[in-house]
């Protein structure tokens, strides 16, 4: 069995570092909030008091955070920064959603200290990642991959290499610009049909047979239609990832419909639903109805 470090046990992390323990792993987490790492001590991990020092000795330093500033600090902090611990035949693997420049910039760090870094960003929210079944989308070397592999097939029901480094965050902010262009039509549609007095739940029914349906719709839908907005992928994560992946045009001109998308998702960050679900946008469109 593998010796892993997980910095950051938010939503995602923690169910990761859950079943890495389950499959025998030796496992040693930290989080700014400690006790976020009580649950996984008590199942049998070490806690760790910076990013350093659960890296100490570990073959695979996994981080999950919530953006490349957060990114930064974990690694590269001059006191704490897990990237000074890492032993020479260790890999770092960024499973964050996180910028491509930044994703390169940091495997130019993790290079030059002797080790490798992988890039792993995942697509799936908290049940996929308690079942293990995540999507990972993989930027850096192919046998790097392949020393890794084993592990991320514990928490990973598919593996997809996309190419080199920043490659596997363009594909995960990709991924997410799709979802959250969906989520904020659907939530327009859904209000529409309401204000139309449809019977909206029949009409989306007739509706998922047609190929105009994604899979992901069906559990759009029914959050939305009963207002369960239960942090599954909350509004400020969603935002922030529009945002870079906006970075990435050239003017707002190149990508009008991510454009939009953002200042639905900003501007419901802004009246106070920012920690509920990316479903929660409907929310607005009823009351623009009203």
């Amino acid at each position: 069995m593998s010796r892993i470090a997980v910095l950051g046990l938010g939503a995602m992390g923690s169910r990761m570092a859950a079943n890495w323990l389950k499959a025998g792993h030796e496992v040693t987490v930290w989080n700014r909030t400690a006790a976020a790492g009580m649950p996984l001590a008590a199942a049998g991990a070490r806690l760790a008091a910076t990013p350093r020092e659960a890296a100490q000795g570990a073959q695979f330093v996994i981080a999950m955070l919530r953006d490349d500033a957060a990114s930064r600090d974990v690694w590269l902090d001059p006191a704490q920064g897990a990237l000074a611990a890492l032993g020479g035949d260790a890999i770092a693997i960024e499973s964050s959603t996180l910028t491509p420049q930044w994703g390169r910039t940091l495997g130019q760090q993790v290079s030059q200290s002797g080790s490798a870094l992988l890039e792993a960003p995942v697509s799936g929210s908290r049940p996929q990642a308690e079942a293990g079944q995540l999507v990972y989308l993989i930027g850096g070397e192919a046998e790097v991959l392949e020393r890794v592999r084993p592990l991320l097939q514990v928490t990973g029901g598919a593996i997809h290499h996309v190419g080199s480094l920043g490659q596997g965050a363009l594909a995960k902010l990709a991924t997410n610009a799709l979802l959250g262009i969906q989520v904020a039509a659907l939530a327009e549609i859904i209000a529409l049909l309401e204000a139309q007095g449809a019977d909206v739940p029949r009409t989306l029914a007739a509706m998922s047979g047609t190929s105009a349906w994604a899979p992901v719709a069906g559990y759009l839908s029914s959050a939305m239609l009963s207002s369960n907005h239960a942090p599954q992928f909350p509004i400020s994560l969603i935002e922030k990832d529009f945002a870079y992946t906006l970075q990435l045009a050239t003017s707002t001109q190149q990508a009008p419909a991510l454009t939009a998308a953002l200042e639905v998702f900003s501007k419901a960050r802004a009246e106070g639903l920012g920690e509920q679900n990316m479903t929660a946008v409907i929310e607005l469109a009823r009351a623009a109805g009203h």
